[in-house]
């Protein structure tokens, strides 16, 4: 199994360049931004001098872990799409390796086998590797895969803090301990979504102390004084002074939720059946698998990890809901442990099925679960494996291309500035080095932005939308030079080119005058009428 998943895995590195696989089960967003967006410090640090580029989207400002791990690996291979994304396919290596380490320092042992060789950690990675999930989300240059391997290395330190403790040297003793608290803040850092995996990580300290208030509060209490310490003394000395506006902002351009009393039950039902992402027939077995868990209480006592891997996916569950903004590589995080889960419910199957084999004595109904269990796993495997290779074989390069014949007109003229304004911007700067700016998030306002850094260059995604237009409009005159299409999204397939042309005479903005309120319709808090009056 380990062999088969390092094969699998090494097929990752193939064909780096190419496209988020076209007409897949997955339309997402991040494959047209994410990866620009999220490593743009480190892509302007090395292009223009300077990672922050005042009044635009400077995510970087809440989330430096990504980029500032990206920029060291810039300084040896430069800026290049391929280096970014073989950085976040060697994550997801480390990811499958820090995966095989826990489960075998948790593996559960059967009643009197007390040595019997444990296949979980070695099937969890066997079913990660040929994940076609996995294998989409983790060749892109995204967020998410370092946010598991942190976290998987938080639950490492977890299990080892309180062991460490009976420890002789004074560093061996709290080596683990600080590193966890130096681990929580890297995990927001990196992602702040990263808080709702906490409970997860304390409940797993709480598992390793022995379920003992005295060793869990001996390691836990310094661990968190050290996360809070850690993520202020970063708020404190470059956010606060610097950089507090686009530290806000991030969290401004993302507070919303579609969740309400009246429709969380749809909204919790589709948060559920969207983890059909996952995986058609690796999704209902962890689903099962959570149950089995649940049902049988005492397992969770004697296998904590099971209860850490419930607590992970129910917690960033829980945010998905909240948000409502179900985009398939959100659930890359909750994929990982249910997919643990998986290994480790079910790799009992194949020791339950060692008494037929062996011709001893064993009930009826064991055998055929088991039985049907290996089935179940078996189909998972192949079935992943052969999308998974098919997206290997069939690899598609609309998108680079694109970005490429993009450059090449904008390089083809050199009298204009080689500025390009477009919501896939950083991703275009990423594949090809041409400077960029977001027409959609930035602190200041589209209409400022364009008059303070006077782009030459505009690339829309199939139309110039009409807020787009407006604030083009006062100082240039866009002209459609090329088009080129690229991806399967109806929405945005053809990646549009437009010149800006300055106007011989900028417009002034238009000015925003109220309208009087008639008498008639004016009222004082609490005079406005109800709903049903309205609707009456």
């Amino acid at each position: 199994m380990l062999a088969a998943a390092a094969v699998l895995f090494a097929l990752h590195y193939v064909h780096l360049r190419a496209d988020f696989p076209n007409n897949s089960p997955w339309e997402d967003w991040s494959k047209y931004t994410d990866e620009g967006w999220y490593g743009d410090a480190a892509i302007r640090h090395y292009q223009l001098g300077h990672w922050n580029v005042p009044g635009d989207f400077n995510p970087a400002a809440a989330l430096p872990v990504w980029p500032f791990v990206e920029g060291l690996l810039f300084r040896f291979t430069g800026v290049t799409l391929s280096a970014a994304r073989a950085l976040s396919v060697t994550v997801f290596g480390l990811i499958l390796l820090a995966s095989y380490l826990l489960i075998r320092r948790w593996r559960p042992r059967a009643h009197g086998e007390p040595t019997r060789q444990n296949l979980s950690p070695a099937l969890s990675v066997l079913l990660l590797a040929a994940s076609p999930f996995c294998f989409v989300f983790t060749r892109l240059a995204i967020l998410e895969p370092m946010l598991i391997l942190l976290t998987l290395l938080a639950l490492h330190a977890a299990t080892s803090a309180p062991r460490a403790l009976a420890r002789a040297g004074w560093l061996e003793r709290w080596a683990p301990t600080v590193g966890l608290g130096l681990l929580l803040p890297l995990v927001v850092l990196t992602k702040t979504t990263g808080l709702f995996l906490m409970p997860a990580v304390a409940f797993l300290l709480w598992s390793a102390s022995g379920r003992r208030l005295g060793p869990f509060l001996r390691t836990g209490v310094p661990a968190v004084v050290i996360g809070v310490l850690g993520w202020l003394g970063y708020f404190l000395v470059a956010v606060r002074p610097h950089y507090l506006g686009d530290y806000r902002y991030l969290f401004s351009a993302n507070a919303y939720t579609g969740i309400t009393l009246g429709t969380a039950v749809s909204v919790v039902w589709d948060a559920f059946t969207s983890g059909m992402w996952i995986g058609r027939l690796l999704y209902p077995l962890a689903v099962l698998a959570v149950v089995i868990a649940l049902v049988r209480v005492r397992t969770l006592r004697s296998q904590p990890l099971m209860g850490t891997l419930i607590l992970w996916s129910a917690g960033y569950g829980a945010f998905l809901a909240y948000h409502d903004n179900l985009q398939p590589r959100y659930y890359l995080v909750i994929a990982v442990p249910l997919t643990l889960l998986v290994a480790l419910v079910f790799e009992p199957a194949w020791h339950m099925l060692r008494p037929v084999f062996h011709a001893t004595h064993s009930t009826p109904a064991r055998p055929v679960l088991a039985l049907a269990s290996m089935c179940a796993l078996a189909a998972v495997v192949f079935t992943d494996v052969r999308q998974s290779v098919w997206y290997v074989r069939h690899p598609q390069f609309t998108l680079v291309d694109a970005a490429r014949s993009l450059a090449e007109v904008v390089r083809a003229n050199p009298s204009q500035s080689a500025l390009v304004l477009s919501i896939s911007g950083s991703d275009l700067s990423l594949m090809t080095g041409l400077p960029s700016i977001c027409d959609d998030f930035g602190t200041l306002d589209l209409a400022k932005r364009v008059a303070l850094y006077k782009p030459g260059w505009y690339a829309a995604w199939n139309d110039l939308e009409d807020d787009k237009m407006d604030a083009l409009s006062r100082f240039y005159t866009p002209v459609r030079v090329a088009t080129f299409p690229a991806m399967d999204d109806p929405d945005r397939n053809l990646l549009i080119l437009y010149r800006l042309d300055p106007r011989k005479t900028i417009e002034p903005a238009p000015k925003r005058t109220r309208k009087p309120i008639p008498k008639s319709l004016q009222t004082k808090i609490g005079q406005q009428p109800s709903v049903q009056q309205l609707e009456h």
